[in-house]
């Protein structure tokens, strides 16, 4: 079989041992687990020129060729999706975005998002400043996070928007319920955020390679063991408030990657909503908050802890 355009891997001293599919995963970082894993299966890879199985053990100097599919390129096509949509005009609109559902297509999600439900509701009108995947998006929330978030119609709208958002004066308030009780009823994390040298899937407090972030919190309300809380961003940092309150010991419940891992009422994602968004209309020039309606299971979470 010819390798010449294959992924060609050498088995170091570090992999000596291990199952194929992890000794792939840690050889391979641009790819997940998963998806070796099913090369594997479909005989798409090859140790030592012969097909194996996701368990056989490899030997340090061992060769490893993985035969890649075609990329395939993504472009955001418009869906029938619907929208809770707060506000509309000919500039923007202010979605309440519901749990699971991703901004933008990307890897492993290609359609389903908020993009392409948002293309098909305005007919392909928005912003094109940041692509063919992301049109009109300006800021991002989460997939497990619900909550208020503005998409522009048009580059004048856009621009202003990423200024204010540069200069941190959009107003962005969002409620969780996270683990534990707080001794005060306020407080301030000002921990820079950045890539998590262990894990680059993952955010971290990062002192050397971090930017500064800023979260303002405050008590809602108390529970036995948990606390509802108001989360005001300052900066805005992938993650920021997931990782800010479990740096103080606080993380959101049914948060999965920065919390205990444990998850007693069956959350799907981190307990975090996206409740206040106020900017200034790049049309009008005038101040405008939304109020987005916390979700259903936030509102039974509540009552369920009371």
């Amino acid at each position: 079989m010819d390798f010449d355009d294959e992924l060609r891997l050498i088995v170091t001293e570090d992999q000596n041992g291990m199952r194929l599919d992890r000794c792939l995963a840690e050889l391979d970082e641009e790819h997940s687990r998963s998806f070796l894993q099913k090369l594997i299966e479909q005989g798409e890879v090859y140790l030592n020129g012969k097909n194996v199985k996701a368990k056989d053990q490899v030997k340090t100097g061992d060769e490893v060729y993985v035969c890649l599919p075609p990329v395939k390129e993504l472009v955001a096509e418009p869906e029938n999706i619907p929208l809770d949509i707060l506000y509309e005009d000919e500039d923007l609109l202010v979605v309440n975005k519901g749990k699971g559902m991703v901004v933008h297509p990307a890897p492993g999600h290609p359609s389903g998002t908020l993009v392409n439900a948002v293309l098909f509701h305005c007919g392909g009108q928005l912003s094109g400043i940041n692509g063919i995947l992301r049109p009109g998006i300006v800021h991002r929330i989460d997939q497990d996070t619900t909550g208020a978030i503005v998409v522009c119609k048009n580059d004048m709208s856009h621009h202003a928007l990423a200024e204010q958002l540069a200069v941190h004066s959009i107003t962005r308030r969002y409620h969780a319920i996270v683990q534990g009780g707080f001794a005060s009823d306020e407080g301030t994390v000002d921990k820079p955020i950045g890539r998590n040298p262990a894990d680059r899937k993952k955010m971290a407090v990062n002192e050397k390679n971090g930017r500064r972030a800023v979260t303002h919190y405050r008590v809602l309300q108390r529970f036995s063991g948990a606390t509802y809380v108001e989360c005001s961003l300052e900066t805005g940092r992938t993650h920021q408030i997931r990782v800010h309150m479990a740096s103080i010991g606080h993380p959101l419940l049914g948060d999965l990657v920065y919390g205990s891992g444990k998850n007693p009422y069956h959350l799907q994602g981190q307990a975090l909503h996206a409740k206040i968004l106020g900017f200034i209309h790049p049309g009008t020039g005038k101040y405008m908050e939304f109020d987005a309606p916390l979700p259903d299971y936030f509102v039974e979470l509540l009552e369920k802890l009371a």
